[in-house]
């Protein structure tokens, strides 16, 4: 229990952080902005080509407002996750070694893996209150739509995006661990998450298996089934995995910081 209050003391620190200054409401704002934004014309693009298909006597593939309006604005928002998760992290050691206040967390009784879990969950929990907040564009979709769209893919849609989310979050605080300057975290979290990103479009059915082993790593390659409503195990360990290594790789850089402290 003295573990879970010290790891939930450390998430409410971030937050006063992240609500005491500029960063949560900038992350919102864009967020918010950009989720509303591709949701407005996603779906006007749906209306326009369901007019087009009724028009032409319903002629054309089957209309899907899960598979063309909320699995479209999911993916585009992974993207913009990819440009906002740095904003979120690049404070998160950083400006502890800026401030000296890492010293003190370094002599403190909370151990580094407390340290390591606050920092992440605090993170975590802007990314999830983004996540819900733009879900909130969908929610006419059950009012005006004609059978409305399907629950599990909305579900599981949001669940995908948390998990892309936390897996930028495990890079970003890795490496704002590394410096304590805000702004080089945030580009180098920024880089090797678009690296990582980048790798997933070796994955190709013509590749040959090193191309498809290191298009395996694509970090956005496992989310295309949950934006379908389908949760597979092998996606749910390929981001488990990936997070705990960034996590892992944080506590080895902060551990060796308390050492020399």
């Amino acid at each position: 229990m003295t573990a879970l209050r010290n790891i939930w003391a450390l998430v409410e620190k971030e937050w006063r952080h992240y609500f005491g200054g500029p960063i949560a409401y900038v992350a919102l704002l864009v967020w918010t902005l950009l989720f509303g934004l591709f949701y407005f014309a996603i779906f006007r693009a749906f209306l326009e080509y369901s007019m087009q298909t009724a028009a032409q006597g319903g002629m054309g593939p089957k209309l899907s407002l899960n598979d063309m309006v909320i699995g479209q604005v999911m993916h585009n928002m992974a993207v913009v996750a990819l440009f906002v998760m740095p904003m979120l992290t690049m404070r998160l050691m950083a400006e502890e070694k800026r401030q000296g206040t890492i010293e003190l967390l370094a002599t403190s009784p909370i151990t580094t893996l407390q340290i390591v879990l606050g920092k992440f969950l605090g993170a975590v929990g802007i990314l999830v209150l983004m996540v819900v907040t733009g879900m909130l564009n969908f929610v006419p979709l059950w009012r005006f739509a004609a059978g409305g769209p399907e629950w599990k893919p909305l579900l599981t849609g949001a669940l995908a995006l948390v998990l892309v989310g936390s897996a930028f979050i495990s890079v970003g605080l890795f490496l704002s661990s590394m410096t304590r300057n805000q702004i080089v975290a945030g580009i180098l979290a920024f880089g090797l998450a678009l690296i990582f990103w980048i790798v997933g479009w070796f994955d190709q059915p013509t590749a040959g298996p090193v191309m498809r082993a290191v298009g395996y790593l694509g970090i956005t390659n496992h989310m295309t089934d949950m934006m379908k409503g389908v949760i597979e195990l092998k996606d749910l360990v390929f981001y488990l995995s990936f997070i705990s290594f960034g996590l892992f790789l944080a506590h080895q850089s902060v551990e060796s910081q308390r050492w020399r402290a």
